[in-house]
């Protein structure tokens, strides 16, 4: 087979067999790794009456998982560049599931959290893995839009589900299923693995790994995800918080430094400094941002506020997963072929914004059916909208070798993008709520007056949070519409490079396959 026709989208593409198969493979093991977040916080009020730990201690089941994914991602992603796809996804799936396994049956605090870091190590090798096999998997544009479709929706979605799954499995089981799940999850996805993923044999020189840059990487994403998750915890005000950061900021420029002059980059620069892919990565990072308002503030509203049970508040976000998929499926089919990611991308942060904006009228008093359900049906469909075109276009056109790690950077995105929204939202709304009982509760003098104000303190902090994510998805609408090309200068763009590839072919046959050619073919998309 031709270079050209191994590309993503390149002419000559042939469609792999049993590829849907693949597609639902993949899919069940994205949707292990995203619910992961949400279907553990759902449970943890009862696996900390259990084992006994503080409410201090208790971020470390969250932190413990985001540190380990985070900081590894890039380097999962580029291993399943070097020792193959499917050996890695199925290395990931066993690890996942084997973690998972031991977080269940703990029988401590120190045993949970040691868990939890293993699920996040082997989650930085799946996730990234299960995109790339997607990506080298679907080489046909049209089928290719629909499978970004079902994993964008996934992506998007796969939070909401955390809470439905999380909330049945702790009322009517036990907490320690929330981990016990993903054993049966991926039982089924290693199946399906060894049976649908296919082999790729290697084309070209296996390339080295690039020892210092995973060093450097890896220690300035847990810096940054440290450093906000203690923000989060400490405060803005606390020295360890800039200090992490600062480091973190210090590492990201010796690492880019680095890249320039590797041999064997982890990171090619090329990949995140071409301008459609890199306004995708923004994209998702300020649309994983943003959603933690969702996720969070809105369970906090259902739960404490109209005394919603875990159950009934994963239901209520059913119909914000039904616009998600059905906008997603509309995105990739219909949308995004005709009009691109610079129409489709800022459509829908206009949408989320405005779903933001909905929430912001809350009050102690509204109901779900009048003002809840319209702001999460809106939010639903402006995901639906913004992560099938930014998935897909954030892996368009990357050569075959360069799958993985270019996979490993939409997750990077959406993980560093959640630590940033997590610190910064909760810190103005709990800034926001202290502001309000100051203010307020001096004129309560009884219990039921201050117990009035409270509620409405705790109402005006989900505002706040609210009202400052419907700003970063109006900034990433702006960004967006700015930043990708449109889809004529992108289609004419792909059209002189594959012109100009054709017309080298003959000049450089027999000139061989190092590993710096993977570069040349790298333009020859079609968006």
């Amino acid at each position: 087979m031709s270079q050209t026709s191994s590309l993503p989208g390149a002419a000559g593409a042939v469609a792999a067999p049993r590829r849907w198969w693949t597609l639902t493979t993949v899919a069940l093991a994205q949707l292990m790794v995203v619910l992961d977040s949400t279907v553990v916080n759902i449970a943890l009020p009862s696996a900390q009456t259990d084992l006994g730990f503080s409410n201090g201690e208790r971020q470390w089941i969250v932190t413990a998982y985001s540190l380990a994914f985070g900081s590894l991602l890039l380097l999962g992603g580029r291993l399943s560049d070097l020792i193959g796809r499917k050996r890695t996804f199925i290395i990931g799936l066993i690890g996942f599931a084997l973690a998972s396994a031991l977080g269940g049956a703990a029988g401590s605090f120190g045993m949970l959290v040691f868990a939890r870091a293993l699920q996040g190590a082997f989650g930085a090798l799946l996730a990234p893995t299960a995109l790339a096999v997607l990506t080298t998997t679907f080489t046909v544009p049209k089928e290719r839009a629909r499978a970004f479709g079902v994993f964008g929706a996934i992506a998007g979605a796969g939070g909401a589900i955390g809470l439905l799954l999380g909330g049945f499995l702790t009322e009517k089981l036990d907490w320690r299923w929330n981990l016990y799940i993903n054993v049966v999850i991926a039982i089924v996805a290693v199946i399906g693995a060894l049976v649908f993923v296919k082999t790729v044999p290697r084309e070209g020189a296996r390339p080295r790994l690039d020892v210092p840059g995973t060093i450097l990487v890896s220690g300035a994403l847990f810096s940054l995800v440290y450093g906000f998750s203690n923000a989060e915890t400490d405060g803005w005000g606390s020295g360890l918080t800039w200090g992490f950061l600062a480091a973190a900021g210090i590492l990201l420029v010796a690492f880019v430094l680095w890249q320039r002059r590797a041999a064997h980059p982890l990171l090619p620069l090329h990949i995140v400094l071409d301008r459609n892919r890199g306004a995708a990565y923004a994209s998702v990072t300020i649309a994983g941002a943003g959603m933690f308002g969702v996720f969070l503030f809105v369970t906090y509203y259902l739960q404490t506020s109209l005394d919603y049970t875990p159950i009934r508040t994963g239901l209520s976000f059913l119909p914000m997963i039904g616009m998600l998929v059905l906008a997603a499926q509309l995105s990739t089919n219909i949308f995004v072929p005709r009009f691109g990611p610079k129409i489709m991308v800022p459509f829908g942060m206009t949408l989320a914004a405005l779903g933001m904006f909905l929430l912001t009228n809350l009050g102690v008093h509204s109901t779900y059916a009048a003002n809840v359900l319209p702001a999460l049906m809106v939010l639903g469909f402006g995901m639906g909208s913004i992560m099938p075109a930014s998935i897909q276009t954030a892996t368009l056109g990357v050569d075959r070798g360069h799958a993985g790690v270019a996979s490993a950077m939409v997750n990077t995105s959406q993980q560093v993008g959640g630590s940033i929204g997590t610190a910064l939202l909760n810190t103005l709304a709990a800034t926001a709520a202290a502001n309000y009982l100051t203010s307020h509760v001096a004129g309560a003098t009884t219990t039921a007056a201050r117990a009035s104000i409270a509620a409405e303190a705790a109402v005006h902090s989900y505002a706040t949070a609210y009202w400052y994510g419907a700003a970063f998805f109006a900034f990433g609408a702006i960004l967006a519409a700015l930043l990708f090309r449109t889809k004529s200068d992108t289609a004419a763009r792909a059209a002189a490079a594959a012109s100009l590839h054709g017309a080298g072919a003959g000049a450089g046959a027999g000139s061989g396959t190092g590993s710096g050619s993977a570069e040349a073919p790298e333009p020859v998309v079609a968006h």
